[in-house]
């Protein structure tokens, strides 16, 4: 039982996590693998909140969004004036960036060493003690995330998202201030993202730069290719479905280090097949195959 709960637990971090991916990816077309570097800020503002000033989950939650936002923004305003595969570099070295400061900033995130010791996460008094408490939070967390990308996907904000997705000169040759647009949506992302890394953070009470790599950037990357972007429910299916995938390869007996080498081949053919031949995902009204053919 225990374990069927923390598979929920994760699921949900990751629906937030490649929900949040979904609004540039998705909406606005805006392939970026930097996400990692949103859901690290989440997880290290939340462990020296709560280490260093046992802050509450909720002033954890408001100062790791405000913080990554921020950051989204300082990458946003200069890369988000170009496009298509310039975009992707420039995030890319985002990532790599981000990566480098958690791993020698020694004196503020301990470096390789890690954030031990994070306190279970506290709302009103009420200390999260169990993992059936924790998915409560974390369900309530992530259907909001979903809910405000449904709110802002239906929105006029929201149909110019799209708009830039399908035609962005013919956005802008109709009054839009594509630039804004498109930075705007990244900031919001990126402080949605960030709510994955606080609860991440305060579940697994731990956290070290491994946690937050360019590959963790293409996993969720590949949950909303594979669930469908532009669909609302498309990153959950993807969650679930890559999410849940590594555990299968448990039941049949692989050994840790062989079944990590294979989950890795697995998603990576993944990748690769729904591009190829399905580049909608399953439930996807948006597909990336202007940008691979």
């Amino acid at each position: 039982m225990q374990y069927l709960l923390h598979i929920l637990i994760l699921i949900g971090i990751y629906v937030i996590l490649s929900s949040s991916l979904n609004l540039v990816a998705g909406y606005a077309g805006l392939i970026s693998v930097a996400h990692a570097s949103f859901f690290a800020v989440g997880a290290y503002a939340a462990a020296l909140l709560s280490v260093h000033f046992g802050s509450p989950l909720i002033v954890n939650l408001l100062c790791a969004a405000l913080l990554a936002a921020l950051c989204s923004l300082l990458i946003g305003f200069p890369s988000l004036r170009i496009r298509d595969d310039y975009f992707v570099i420039a995030t890319f070295g985002f990532q790599v960036l981000t990566f480098s400061v958690l791993n020698n900033w020694v004196k503020l995130t301990r470096g390789p060493l890690g954030i031990p010791g994070i306190p279970r996460a506290s709302l009103f008094g009420w200390e999260v003690s169990s993992q059936f408490e924790f998915l409560v939070v974390v369900t309530v967390l992530s259907l909001a995330t979903i809910w405000c990308c449904k709110v802002i996907s239906e929105s006029p904000y929201g149909r110019v998202l799209k708009a830039i997705r399908e035609d962005e000169m013919f956005a802008t040759a109709a009054g839009k201030n594509v630039a804004a647009f498109k930075i705007s949506a990244f900031a919001f992302a990126g402080g949605l993202a960030s709510i994955g890394g606080v609860l991440y953070a305060h579940y697994i009470s731990f956290v070290d730069p491994s946690s937050f790599t360019v590959m963790e950037s293409i996993f969720i990357l590949s949950i909303v290719i594979i669930g469908g972007a532009g669909s609302l429910l498309g990153p959950v299916v993807g969650a679930v479905l890559l999410v849940s995938l590594p555990e299968a390869l448990r039941l049949i007996g692989l050994q840790s280090a062989i079944a990590a080498n294979v989950r890795q081949i697995l998603y990576g053919g993944l990748l690769l097949a729904f591009m190829l031949w399905r580049p909608r995902g399953l439930l996807g009204r948006f597909s990336f195959e202007k940008d691979v053919h």
